[in-house]
């Protein structure tokens, strides 16, 4: 990992965002992107002070862009000049990128059918020629494509949740395969629409704390009542490990091993034991070759809904042992709220961080007295406060409405 990017509701940069993830600092608060008040949930956790042509996005071509690609795009940028990549001696043919992105362009499909209501029954059915371009959700990684000129493998993974896990261990298995010695991946997402926040509402899925939005994303609490919406992206550069050392790059983990699964279960509720979870996790360190021992910290999905929360604690449980009970779990949704298809990359650059850095970002909210009977509260969830520690490797799960189960793996890079 040589390079890192992040638009969040934490911060406008990868530096920002971890030291507001430290301080425990809440990114919720009432929704500003619409009119909400007549919704159940009024809140959200906004990227707040975006724009645009601050991350050199010429106005007339973010036009063209749904929210959640200018936010793909500028986390992207930040990447790769926090990479240093020399971007006139690199080999393009041999760069590719691999983004995820759960919904896509939600908001430019709801602006255009409204438009299209209106003109029906008067001018005719009219819709804007960038309609379709804005909305799909694979145009994220294409836009970056074409910014930089990359040329090799060049796609968008959409596993609701899991999204951009598994565009992250896809590309590290594609470098491993030989396909490429640069990827660009991470996630975007920018669903704090009336459609993005009615649907979750119609679910209950998503919580209807109003009076206390930065209080209202509590995992592993017992008066936790669902998510609390987020956007954003981040992105990291994946690069082969001779490609780096050749230019001198700054190595900041080492990306170790990736699992796969599915709960084969329902198509929004975890598994309620676990299994997908378990299976996930024994997947990541089977391919990393590592013992459970060898993990120090564990960034959770940890959506604060009842049943996802339980089942995960009992999959660590299974899959730890009694090692489960010596390392840190964490959830840096309770920060930054659920960033459905970006919050896998995001939670894996905190991860990434947590390693280079020796410190546990915080699960925030919880209240003593606030404890739920099927959670076992000798695991160590870093309840509100960061906590010192030797990171030799830190896993990242993430789980996706219809059982999409991805998790990731990063170490210490050791020359």
């Amino acid at each position: 990992m040589t390079g890192m990017g992040a638009v969040t509701p934490l911060g406008l940069s990868a530096d920002e965002t971890w030291k507001n993830m430290l301080a425990g600092v809440s990114g919720a608060a009432p929704i500003t992107h619409f009119n909400p008040e007549k919704f159940k949930s009024q809140f959200a956790c906004e990227v707040k002070g975006f724009n645009a042509e601050d991350f050199g996005m010429d106005r007339k071509e973010a036009r063209k862009m749904d929210r959640y690609c200018q936010l793909a795009v500028a986390a992207a940028k930040m990447a790769i000049e926090n990479s240093g990549l020399d971007l006139e001696s690199v080999n393009k043919n041999r760069v590719g990128v691999v983004y995820g992105v759960g919904i896509g362009g939600i908001k430019t499909f709801e602006e255009e059918i409204r438009g299209y209501e209106k003109s029906a029954a008067t001018i005719g059915p009219h819709f804007g020629p960038f309609f379709i371009p804005k909305m799909i959700a694979d145009i994220a990684a294409g836009h970056i494509s074409i910014l930089y000129g990359f040329h090799g493998p060049n796609y968008v993974t959409t596993s609701a949740c899991a999204s951009s896990t598994h565009a992250l261990a896809d590309a590290f298995n594609l470098i491993r395969l030989g396909k490429a010695d640069v990827i660009v991946s991470g996630g975007a997402e920018a669903a704090i629409t009336e459609g993005g926040v009615g649907g979750f509402n119609a679910m209950k899925a998503i919580s209807t704390r109003n009076d206390e939005p930065e209080k209202a994303s509590r995992p592993f609490s017992a008066s936790r009542d669902g998510f609390v919406m987020g956007e954003g992206s981040g992105c990291l550069v994946l690069e082969e490990l001779e490609h780096a050392k050749a230019r001198g790059a700054h190595i900041y983990a080492e990306f170790a091993g990736e699992g796969m699964s599915a709960d084969a279960h329902h198509i929004t509720a975890s598994h309620p034991e676990g299994l997908g979870a378990k299976l996930v996790m024994q997947s990541a360190l089977e391919d990393a070759g590592m013992n459970a021992d060898d993990i120090d910290y564990i960034n959770v999905h940890g959506t604060s809904t009842h049943v996802g929360d339980i089942s995960e604690a009992k999959a660590i449980k299974e899959v730890f042992g009694e090692w489960a009970y010596k390392l840190n779990i964490s959830s840096t949704k309770s920060m930054t709220g659920h960033l459905l298809g970006a919050a896998g990359a995001v939670e894996a650059m905190a991860s990434v961080m947590a390693v280079e850095n020796d410190i546990i970002p915080p699960t925030i909210n919880h209240e003593d007295d606030d404890r739920d009977p099927e959670i076992d509260y000798d695991l160590n969830f870093t309840f509100n406060k960061a906590q010192k520690r030797t990171v030799r490797a830190a896993l990242s799960n993430t789980f996706g409405f219809g059982g999409h189960n991805a998790c990731v793996i990063f170490k210490k890079y050791v020359p």
